[in-house]
Formats: structure tokens, C-alpha cells, sequence
């Protein structure tokens, strides 16, 4: 029998621990009294131990149903476009759940001066793609147009390297582009200073685009070319997609599925140590666990503290790897109380605006389902990555729980009116929650790997890595998962049949 240890019970460990589960055993068959009634253990065979230090699974992904409104404490959709969400989702019987965003009302707006501008439609992977929504935006001045149009004309850089996002789309489509319109949906995506993102990690086909074509619009316009007409019968999914009483339907489908695998919840493990054979895990309760194999799908500095004694340089590696802090505060009003029509998804505020708000989602419009009839539902997502000229400032989630609400209330007022207090909200603060892939990244996911490949039956999973949604953090703990098992299997080998 070998044992898989599972430290971390958020989606990318429920995935590994969907993939390992174990098939039960069969009843042993009725034998005399005094003889054992176990089966022997089989080659192959294996014992999956999933530890989770809150008293709940699902990380991140958590939703509170209440009085009708389905409201989401973190992820409120994911990619359809990265296969292994809908996949899971199709593998756990939610296909027929899936919800994409409401296709009647499809506008978002970005603020620019207290003022909201419909956000121009054709973007592709942040990058425009239509002239004509371009041209008519309010969003940019003419200069700022006539610069993001020097993109065909400019000669792409051959030097290889890491490069910031920011330092990417300012040389090729001008600075006032990014600060007004891709910096905003940057930041819904990672809560990150652009300045610092590497575009190596983050959107590496753009610098594929820039070398494949000579600039972003060529390539933009030689993919419409070639893009595949949609094959005939086949279900067209929206580009988000949720469940229909929320992303916990997910978890609650794993949770549902995990027969055989030992869910230890409020249990914190403290370190991972070298053992003879494989390692031992400790838990701050004094209990030991023995582990032919352990996957971390923790935060990369909670794997830092559980590796440090057994591999400092794999802990300082981990540790290289920075966090923001964020927060979202949702909202509900009878719709006579919101002067403003929801006539849209809401709007995302760039960072030039100097608003401690990043974006509002107008929720009830996204997902018609998600508020009974005659209210409003309104999300509202605090935290950013500091900046040089922000690192000494106070940040709005020192606050109290009161003051993101008084925060929220005050941003809802200017922008749309709202003056009356809220018939319902809640707050969800996710202290070091966003992963940020800054310049360096690849070379510190590099080192990471290098010092797992010296400790044959470590694995890690989880936002940290090779991607930050929940289809990302699926596709990791799978793969930790399958890596496991193959190690295992070389394991076996060495053990008589």
C-alpha cells in the first residue's frame, strides 16, 4: 500500500485528489471466526490523504446563498476557452448547470475622469482587433489612436528576453492604450502592476505575435483569416461560464466524489520532512503522517515554510514568488434605489483614476439568475499591486469589514448615484490571495523545478505557477496528480508481485 499526501483542499488539490481516489475495494468475503477478514494489500494499490486547514474545501471558491441572491466570494467564472473547467464539469454530470454571461445586455464600461465609456467591442487577448470601435471610443484621444496605429509600422524587437506587460503593449501600441484600456482588464485578471508582470508569464502570445507577424495588428488580422469556421451542431459556449447557484457547485461535486480518499479538514500541516522510505508530514496537532509521495497544492510561500528545513534554496525560490492582497464586497438594492440602469456587466476603474476600487461587476445583469426579481446585485473588488509610488501608502484593506463597506457605498454613490444603504451584503477578504507573475517568473518556476526533481515524490499544484483560473489550477492538480502516480508505478516496479 503507498500513501499520496494532498496538503491543501482548494481546487487544485480537490482535482488531484478527484484524480487519485482510489476505486473502493471490494467486501471480502464471509471467513471463520479468527481468520482476517482484510484483503491482502495488491501492488498498485494506494491510500490518499487530502489535508485542508480550514474547516471547509474549496479554497477560494466559496458561495453564500441567501434570501434568493447567489453571491460568490471570490471566482464568479471561468474560461471556457481552457479545457479542463468545462471538462471537469462534464466529468462531475454540470454540464446542463453551465450558465454563460447574459447575451441580451453584453456592454462593460471603463471610467475615465468620473465618466463611464463603454468598453470598445473586438479586443483578442487584451489586444484591439476592430478599427472602427477604436476610432469611435471616447476612451482615447486622437493622438492616443494615431499612436496605437504606428503598431503596423513598427519593426518588432529582436531581442529575446523578459519584458514587462506594460513595457510590451507601451512600445507597441502606445502608453495611453495601456494606462486607459489594458492596464483596467489587465487588473481584474491578476490585481497586478503591469510594470512589474512579466509578459513571458502572463501572455506570452503577444510576443509570439509581435515575432510571427511584425506587430500586434498583423497578427490580430491574419487570425481572423485564419480562424476556424465552428463545426456544424456543435455547442457554442460563451467565454465565461458559471454554475447555476454558484462556482461551489464544483466543489461540492468533488467533495461528493472523493470515496475512498481521507479528508482530514482543520488540520494544519507544519512540515514536510526527508523519511526512509519517502517523508513524513507533521500537523500542528503532533500527529505524523508517512508519504511515499506529498503534492503541495498550497500558496508558494505556505510550501516555502513546509520545505524549509527539508530544501532552503527550493524555499527561498517559492518565496520569490510575491502576493496581493484583495477583498470584494457585494451588494443588494431594490432597483428603485439605483438611480442608474444596470444596463450592462459594470465597469472596471484604471489606476490612473486613483479610486481604491478596481471594478464593479453589476451581477444581477451578468447572471439574471443570481437576484430575485426587483433587485440589484453589485460586486465590488478592492486590492492592488503596489507600485513604486504606492508601496508607502495606507491600503483600504487595513480597514475594518465597516470601512470597505463605507468604501464601496462611497464609489457606488459617485459613480451611479446610490444613496440608500444596502438591503443585503457581504464582505470576503483574501489576505496574500493573487499569485503575481513579475518579471523573473520563468526562472523562478526553473529553480523550483530543478530542486523538486532532487526530491523524487514531491509535487506542487495550484495559481502559483503556469496560470491563475480555475481551469489553470484544475490542469495543475491533475498533473501533479498523474506525476504522482507515475512515480508511484516506478515504485511498484521494485516491489515483488
Amino acid at each position: 500500500m503507498t500513501r499520496i499526501v494532498i496538503i491543501g483542499g482548494g481546487i487544485a488539490g480537490l482535482a488531484a485528489a478527484h484524480r487519485l481516489a482510489p476505486h473502493p475495494r471490494p467486501s471480502p468475503p464471509a471467513r471463520p471466526p479468527g481468520v482476517p477478514t482484510e484483503l491482502p494489500v495488491r501492488r498498485g494499490e494506494r491510500e490518499v490523504v487530502l489535508i485542508e486547514s480550514d474547516s471547509r474545501l474549496g479554497g477560494k471558491i466559496v458561495t453564500d446563498r441567501v434570501d434568493g441572491f447567489v453571491i460568490e466570494g471570490g471566482p464568479d467564472t471561468f474560461l471556457s476557452l481552457k479545457p479542463r473547467g468545462l471538462g471537469l464539469c462534464r466529468e462531475l454530470g454540470l454540464e446542463d448547470r453551465l450558465h454563460g454571461t447574459n447575451e441580451k445586455i453584453r456592454r462593460t464600461y471603463v471610467m475615465r475622469g468620473n465618466k463611464l465609456y463603454e468598453l470598445p467591442e473586438g479586443l483578442t487577448g487584451l489586444i484591439p482587433s476592430r478599427f472602427g470601435p477604436m476610432a469611435k471610443t471616447g476612451l482615447i484621444s486622437p493622438p492616443g489612436k494615431l499612436r496605437m496605429g504606428l503598431d503596423y509600422l513598427i519593426p518588432p524587437r529582436s531581442v529575446n528576453g523578459d519584458e514587462s506587460l506594460a513595457a510590451f503593449v507601451g512600445r507597441r501600441l502606445g502608453r495611453e492604450l495601456y494606462d486607459r484600456l489594458i492596464e483596467p482588464l489587465m487588473g481584474g485578471i491578476y490585481a497586478g502592476d503591469g510594470d512589474q508582470l512579466s509578459l513571458a508569464a502572463t501572455f506570452p502570445q503577444l510576443r509570439q505575435t509581435e515575432l510571427d507577424h511584425g506587430g500586434l495588428i498583423k497578427g490580430m488580422l491574419a487570425s481572423k483569416r485564419k480562424a476556424p469556421a465552428p463545426r456544424p451542431g456543435a455547442r457554442q459556449w460563451a467565454a465565461f461560464l458559471t454554475l447555476t447557484t454558484g462556482l461551489a457547485e464544483i466543489v461540492e461535486a468533488l467533495a461528493g466524489r472523493l470515496g475512498g480518499v481521507d479528508v482530514r479538514l482543520g488540520r494544519q500541516a507544519t512540515r514536510v520532512e526527508p523519511a526512509s522510505p519517502g517523508y513524513t508530514v507533521q500537523l500542528e496537532n503532533g500527529e505524523t503522517l508517512a508519504a511515499d509521495a506529498v503534492i503541495f497544492a498550497t500558496p508558494a510561500f505556505a510550501t516555502a515554510d513546509l520545505v524549509a528545513d527539508l530544501d532552503p534554496d527550493m524555499a527561498v525560490a517559492l518565496r520569490g514568488i510575491p502576493y496581493v492582497s484583495t477583498a470584494t464586497v457585494s451588494v443588494a438594492y431594490p432597483l428603485a434605489d439605483i438611480p442608474r440602469p444596470l444596463d450592462g456587466y459594470g465597469y472596471i476603474i484604471p489606476r490612473a483614476e486613483n479610486r481604491p476600487i478596481l471594478a464593479c461587476t453589476w451581477t444581477s445583469t451578468k447572471f439574471p439568475h443570481r437576484a430575485p426579481e426587483g433587485f440589484g446585485l453589485i460586486r465590488a473588488f478592492i486590492g492592488r499591486a503596489e507600485t513604486v509610488e504606492t508601496q508607502h501608502a495606507a491600503s483600504p484593506l487595513d480597514g475594518t469589514d465597516d470601512d470597505l463597506l463605507a468604501l464601496v457605498r462611497d464609489e457606488l454613490r459617485r459613480t451611479m448615484g446610490i444613496t440608500a444603504p444596502p438591503v443585503l451584503h457581504r464582505v470576503f477578504r483574501w489576505p496574500k490571495a493573487m499569485p503575481q507573475y513579475t518579471l523573473g517568473h520563468l526562472d523562478r518556476l526553473a529553480a523550483i523545478d530543478k530542486r523538486l526533481a532532487a526530491h523524487p515524490g514531491l509535487f506542487v499544484a495550484g495559481n502559483a505557477y503556469r496560470g491563475i483560473g480555475i481551469p489553470d489550477c484544475i490542469t495543475s492538480g491533475e498533473a501533479a496528480a498523474n506525476q504522482a502516480l507515475t512515480y508511484l508505478d516506478t515504485l511498484a516496479e521494485r516491489i515483488p508481485a
